[in-house]
């Protein structure tokens, strides 16, 4: 199967065709070159509005660099077109593989993405011969491409939790959509403030915060209040390890005052050192632990 074949089923552009396919020798080892051309008599794109415009004149060709084949890099070659808008005046064209003066293709860039999901940046541009730089535009691209054309209706179940990022106490608030039909990441956010999720709630919505039935989240007192004021008809579902912690920390308290009354009794006090056996499941105590909890 010719490599054109595969790239008319897989990448196939309106208005363009592939021409020649040329296999080159680079200091950096092989690379393979795709000529593309436009249709003839097919007007270009103006890269503003998007109208269909004559064309003014060609400039030199260009290359756009795409998923790598067999280990071999792959380069689109295109000569763009100036085109003459009404509106906007000349530009060159818009070409459906790249995005603005970008010189990676956008299934590259997707390309990259995915894979720097797996990995670390600097390794995947490793794999990939490729520069840090150009993992970072990759991710970026679509991040904003995905921030975009995010749709956020008909979410009913989200949660809410923080994540350190960096050195010392320096947090991101994140926002995950729970149904069950759809598990995913929604909005990041900086710090755990009260008005870093007030900011995610206004851009939800007034409309979808009133649909939402169950919010999750722990006790973070910034995170609760913003909760009870904005998730109105929802049911806050606080997660079970802060729960507990705060049980624990209740028991504990207890058991210190019971210590100092006493030994202000001068009695014996069984409850010394007894924190971990009254804090413990019962399944998981020694055999000592036991006795000292009967006592």
């Amino acid at each position: 199967m010719l490599v054109k074949t595969i790239l008319n089923t897989i990448e196939k552009f309106k208005s363009f065709v592939y021409g020649k396919v040329i296999l080159e020798k680079r200091t950096f080892g092989n690379a393979l070159i795709i000529e593309l051309l436009a249709r003839k008599n097919s007007p270009g794109e103006c890269c503003d509005c998007g109208a269909r415009c004559s064309t003014y004149d060609t400039q030199s060709s260009r290359e756009y660099e795409y998923v790598p084949l067999w280990g071999i890099s792959v380069y689109f070659r295109y000569s763009p077109r100036r085109v003459h808008c009404k509106q906007h005046g000349i530009h060159v064209e818009r070409v459906p593989w790249a995005e603005g003066k970008e010189r990676m293709t956008k299934s590259y860039q997707g390309f990259l993405a995915r894979w720097a999901k797996r990995l670390s940046w600097k390794e995947t541009a490793t794999v990939f011969q490729t520069s840090w730089e150009s993992v970072f535009r990759a991710v970026n691209w679509v991040v904003d491409y995905g921030l975009a054309n995010r749709d956020w209706d008909g979410v009913e179940q989200i949660g809410v939790d923080e994540i350190a990022v960096f050195r010392g106490h320096r947090y991101l608030t994140c926002v995950y959509q729970l149904d069950k039909n759809r598990r995913r990441l929604l909005w990041c956010g900086k710090d755990r403030k009260i008005k870093t999720l007030l900011r995610f709630f206004r851009e939800f919505g007034k409309e979808r915060c009133a649909l939402l039935r169950f919010v999750c989240s722990d006790m973070w007192p910034a995170y609760l209040k913003v909760i009870k004021k904005k998730a109105i008809n929802a049911l806050n579902i606080l997660d079970r390890f802060h729960i507990m912690k705060k049980f624990n920390e209740a028991i504990d308290e207890v058991r210190r005052q019971e210590v100092k009354k006493l030994e202000s009794q001068e009695k014996e006090n069984v409850l010394v050192n007894g924190r971990w056996v009254l804090l413990k499941k019962v399944a998981n105590l020694t055999q000592n632990q036991t006795r000292k909890l009967s006592e």
